[in-house]
């Protein structure tokens, strides 16, 4: 298929890929540019994967708090120097993904922290949800697994829509960011609170407030 010049460059910008490399994987992917990105990486000439053996013990932790105290966040961010982990855009990047956390409420990072039990609970849920639908039990097995990957976009920080640009995941984002500073940078593991969580009490949309703010 033809590739669109413009896909190329945002696929550069995105993974810091040279262009013909950006160009072939395009090819590959049918246009997709997040599967595009994710062959680069697998093929390891993405900025991203060609970093992602470099050890990244700096960073910083940040936190972010919602609503005079009804929302708060702690993440962790790794990058490989300290100069980095001082600068204004690594410390904005990390106050972004606080605030994505707080807004978003991811349950886990990444798909690989979802326990096996987990798994099998949500795929039991959407299989029966596809028989009740009435659909062909030779078809419920693949619809439950297209069904999964919403599950993921939904709860897995990595995969989520980024609040700010809903047209990049998380894992976009942070691979722009490797590319644009030139290191490793890693989101290593958050925790979100949430006022009275667990305990019987009114509800508040809190997460509409904190995309409100977000869009300010």
């Amino acid at each position: 298929m033809a590739i669109n010049a413009a896909d190329v460059k945002t696929l550069r910008e995105r993974t810091g890929a040279g262009m013909l490399d950006c160009k072939k994987a395009l090819e590959e992917a049918s246009g997709d540019l997040t599967k595009a990105a994710e062959l680069l990486r697998e093929k390891g000439l993405s900025a991203a994967a060609k970093k992602g053996d470099r050890i990244a013990t700096e960073g910083v932790v940040e936190s972010y708090i919602h609503g005079g105290g009804r929302i708060g966040v702690l993440v962790e961010i790794n990058c490989e120097t300290d100069f980095v982990g001082k600068t204004e855009q690594f410390k904005s990047f990390a106050r972004d993904i606080a605030m994505h956390i707080a807004a978003a409420n991811p349950k886990f990072l990444s798909r690989e922290e979802v326990s096996q039990a987990e798994l099998d609970k949500e795929k039991e849920i959407l299989r029966n949800q596809a028989l009740n639908e009435g659909k062909p039990e030779k078809i419920v097995d693949k619809m439950v697994e297209g069904r999964m990957n919403k599950y993921y976009e939904e709860n897995c920080l990595m995969e989520q829509a980024f609040v700010k640009d809903p047209d990049k995941s998380i894992t976009t984002l942070l691979n722009e960011k490797i590319a644009t500073i030139g290191e490793k940078i890693s989101i290593r593991r958050f925790a979100r609170f949430e006022l009275g969580e667990g305990l019987e009490k009114k509800v508040d949309n809190f997460v509409e407030e904190v995309m409100a703010q977000v869009k300010q």
